[in-house]
């Protein structure tokens, strides 16, 4: 009788212990911060059998996963045999996970339960945006959403800057922080077709005033702007543009790229790997295809860029210029931190333009992003052609990047997007490979991440994304 009892008691534990694992089956989404300071969507797909998990992290497997209690613990295996640690807090439909293995060292951030279409409202609706925005500590917020090749609709919400009280209009410039990647591909994508250079051309025959040091990894394959473009360079600088104070002393690009030196205030970029052997995020790579982009042209970025892609698609509300000219900052919204207070200077300067340094408002890039589509379909050639286009849209092979835009599959249509993750600044550009919809959404707070989630949410479902669809049943034959 007594063992009976001591038995049940086991049991007893057990039920009790397991009951209180928390509830972790399921699709989780991201907005990882990534090292040269964008963003980067990542999901994770989990299942909980008593203590063990496994699923996918991205491309990463799961090799080992344990929830007990409310801790997460998954060890990750991924390309090129590399292991990764997350541990995580459970909280109801949040997770926050540090993780140990990713350089430049511990980085931390939050998934959260996709419940796939359970979402309500509209990104036009004050009623809807405003609560998030205070849920995230957001100061303001501006919409531009794409349909059939159009910007059809802008939204504002919020303050410019919380000391002044200035609302955010369609006007509104922001940092546009790694969403200058794309168009700065744009600009170097028209000198190659200028013929100025091409895109598989060894880097160092079109750099003049600074050279990429030779060593082994460049022993079979060069450099070439293709592979800086896409972040398959072999460059290692996996760390974020950090910008500088208002008033302080700018590094000119060979600078930044020799780093350790004042007024750099990061290390030099330089080689890790051969090229097109592994995808590693790299604004330091962008900024070599800068300047070689300037030494080819003999003019500064800025002027390239207005005269080549800004102007020529309209983006009148946009500038590489660094630091912002007196008559520009009129426009600009200030910086805010992840509590939604006024940071010290009120945005920090980037010389790195290409990589972070872009000033622009949702419209602006949506025209981008429109110029793009249409380019793509041969019904524009404002910039390029419809056969250079495609370089912006196609994988270069390695890693999920094409020439400035990432690739990636929602649902069941292909995207081409992009991030961004300034001092201050966050944003994002998404939009549909053939269907000629998007949306631009840009913040001027460190919370704006977790509130671009939600609105990019909001409207795929508003406007029928394919993002959202499951794929089509296979069936034999007709069914009627």
């Amino acid at each position: 009788m007594r063992r009976l009892f001591l038995i049940g008691c086991l049991i007893l534990v057990a039920w009790v212990h397991a009951g209180t694992q928390a509830p972790v089956t399921g699709r989780w989404r991201a907005v990882l911060l990534t090292p040269d300071g964008g963003t980067q969507n990542i999901t994770l797909q989990l299942d909980a059998r008593g203590e063990s998990v496994t699923g996918k992290v991205e491309s990463f497997a799961i090799r080992e996963g344990r929830v007990e209690g409310s801790t997460l613990t998954l060890k990750l295996s991924g390309p090129n045999n590399q292991e990764v640690l997350l541990t995580g807090q459970v909280s109801g439909d949040e997770i926050v996970f540090k993780s140990t293995g990713l350089p430049p060292g511990p980085i931390q951030f939050v998934a959260r339960r996709d419940t796939m279409g359970a979402l309500s409202g509209s990104v036009s609706d004050a009623s809807v945006v405003q609560p998030l925005m205070k849920e995230f500590n957001v100061p303001g917020v501006s919409i531009a959403v794409i349909k059939d090749f159009k910007v059809v609709a802008t939204y504002t919400y919020g303050v410019a800057d919380v000391e002044t009280g200035a609302p955010v209009t369609p006007e509104t410039m922001f940092q546009a922080a790694s969403i200058s990647k794309p168009v700065a591909a744009m600009v170097s994508l028209k000198a190659v077709q200028n013929g100025r250079f091409s895109l598989d051309q060894d880097i160092n025959t079109i750099l003049k005033t600074w050279k990429l040091p030779d060593g082994p990894f460049t022993a079979e394959r060069r450099v070439t702007p293709r592979g800086l473009m896409s972040h398959t360079s072999g460059t290692g600088d996996a760390f974020g543009f950090p910008g500088y104070a208002a008033q302080a002393a700018l590094p000119s690009i060979t600078q930044i790229l020799d780093g350790v030196q004042p007024p750099s205030n990061l290390r030099a970029v330089r080689l890790e790997r051969p090229p097109m052997t592994g995808f590693e995020y790299s604004g330091g790579a962008v900024m070599i295809q800068q300047l070689a982009l300037t030494d080819a042209i003999g003019k500064p970025f800025a002027e390239i860029a207005r005269e080549w892609v800004l102007d020529p698609i309209g983006m009148t509300n946009s500038t590489y210029e660094q630091p912002l000219p007196p008559l520009r900052a009129k426009q600009a919204a200030r910086a805010h931190s992840r509590t939604g207070e006024r940071m010290g200077d009120p945005w920090h300067v980037y010389p790195e333009q290409a990589a972070a340094g872009l000033w622009t408002t949702p419209t602006d890039l949506a025209r981008f992003a429109i110029e793009v589509q249409l380019s793509l379909q041969g019904k524009s050639n404002r910039v390029l052609s419809e056969t250079t286009v495609r370089e912006m849209v196609t994988p270069v092979g390695v890693g999920p990047f094409a020439v400035g835009f990432q690739i990636a599959k929602e649902g069941e249509g292909w995207y081409f997007m992009h991030g961004g993750s300034n001092w201050g600044f966050q944003c994002d550009l998404i939009s549909h490979r053939l269907k000629g919809y998007g949306a631009v959404i840009m913040t001027n707070g460190d919370g704006g991440g977790a509130l671009i989630g939600r609105l990019r949410r909001l409207i795929q479902q508003e406007y029928k994304w394919d993002a959202l669809d499951s794929p089509i049943p296979r069936r034999y034959g007709p069914t009627g």
